[in-house]
């Protein structure tokens, strides 16, 4: 690590656990230790997830002024019971996020097929306005008795975690009894223990179209739409701040004009059903796109003694599985609950391990059946290298360093 300020030890009380990230996985491990009665301090850097009214954000993430968007948008139903569990349902959705009643898809043919949350169990699933949602699960955590510390997680160097303050920019090492590395798919902590291995080369191009005055009412569809091309995929949904639409493919595979407003705007026009949810756009009012990786990512152990991975930074998914912040927030009230076990008994350490890193195993397991079967129904390209590497038994599952 490069540092150009001294590191100075952290003047503050001794805490049992670090929670290095705040977003929805950081935030539930903080909450569920903090309300087991363990003195955690929750790092974060503020650069993301913050409340509603912070100058220079909207409620979508996209901030004014950069175009920054932190894609990850959609809650599935599924969410509902384990945030009831956490006793954070009624305060959910006192909030008010946009519902999502379904999917609409182009995938394995031209026609749009719908998928309704009509008949789930648990309801319809929400278009999260993901600033003021991940800031209400810090406070929630800071509700049960976390403190947050305004730092960005650099590094760690045996048992220190290495910091630098915000806003001073001072660099200080922190410690504690037990770490949650949180830090996404940086993975700053669980690097430093574990392997990641890599499903593919899947990277995602996005931009967000903003609402207009003369925008279409019925184009506030509380659906998403996902579309199959030649070289990849697109999808399309409803956000606070607009439209977002998105292209994933392979990062070798990607057209470098993609990366201009003209570009982007030129292969979206190409597409059939997401382009009409841009009608009345075009080229000139096309945002630049952004680029974020997008690859399925597995760290392998996902703990160890004195430290746990949760969230992206043990398990990351493709987008197309709309599971990345339910994974995050499972992920990160087990590792809260493992942890608490392990400070509790050191000797049910070996044992707390072994089953969280199982529970992460079956999440693997089904994503890895869900991933290959849902790729697997389209065909139209079989000639097309980005679906060929996606045929069940070419390329195996994490399988790539």
């Amino acid at each position: 690590m490069k540092a150009h300020r001294p590191v100075s030890k952290s003047p503050s009380g001794p805490v049992d656990v670090l929670v290095a990230g705040g977003g929805p996985a950081g935030a539930v491990a903080a909450l569920v230790l903090a309300r087991a009665g363990r003195r955690v301090e929750l790092v974060d850097d503020g650069g993301r997830g913050r409340g509603r009214g912070h100058r220079g954000a909207t409620a979508s993430g996209l901030a004014v002024g950069t175009g920054e968007v932190k894609i990850g948008e959609f809650l599935p139903p599924a969410a509902r019971p384990l945030l009831s569990e956490l006793g954070l349902l009624d305060g959910f959705l006192a909030a008010g996020h946009p519902i999502s009643t379904g999917t609409y898809a182009a995938w394995g043919s031209t026609a749009l097929y719908g998928r309704s949350h009509l008949f789930d169990p648990y309801g319809h699933g929400w278009h999260l306005d993901r600033l003021g949602f991940d800031a209400f699960l810090r406070e929630a955590a800071i509700a049960a008795g976390a403190r947050l510390r305004r730092a960005t997680v650099l590094d760690q160097h045996g048992d220190r975690l290495i910091v630098r303050e915000q806003p001073t920019g001072a660099v200080t090492e922190l410690s504690a009894r037990w770490t949650v590395d949180a830090t996404g798919r940086r993975c700053v902590i669980g690097r430093r223990h574990g392997r990641r291995r890599r499903q593919d080369r899947l990277v995602a191009a996005y931009a967000v179209f903003p609402s207009r005055p003369t925008d279409d009412p019925a184009d506030a569809e509380a659906r998403t739409v996902v579309e199959a091309a030649a070289h990849g995929w697109w999808y399309t949904t409803r956000i606070p701040a607009g439209r977002l639409v998105a292209h994933l493919t392979d990062a070798d595979l990607a057209d470098p004009s993609l990366r201009t407003p003209q570009g982007f705007w030129h292969a979206l026009s190409r597409t059939v059903h997401v382009r009409r949810r841009v009608a009345g756009h075009g080229p000139a009012a096309t945002p630049v796109p952004r680029w974020a990786p997008a690859h399925g990512l597995r760290l392998t152990p996902a703990a160890g003694p004195g430290w746990v991975a949760a969230g992206d930074a043990a398990l990351a998914f493709d987008p197309l599985s709309s599971q990345g912040i339910l994974t995050a927030l499972h992920t990160g009230a087990r590792a809260g609950r493992a942890v608490t076990s392990c400070l509790a008994d050191e000797e049910c350490t070996t044992a707390a391990l072994a089953d969280y890193t199982g529970f992460l195993d079956g999440i693997a397991a089904a994503y890895q059946r869900n991933h290959a079967y849902a790729y697997d129904q389209e065909r139209r390209w079989p000639r097309s290298p980005f679906w060929r590497r996606r045929r069940t038994g070419v390329t195996p599952p994490f399988g790539m360093v």
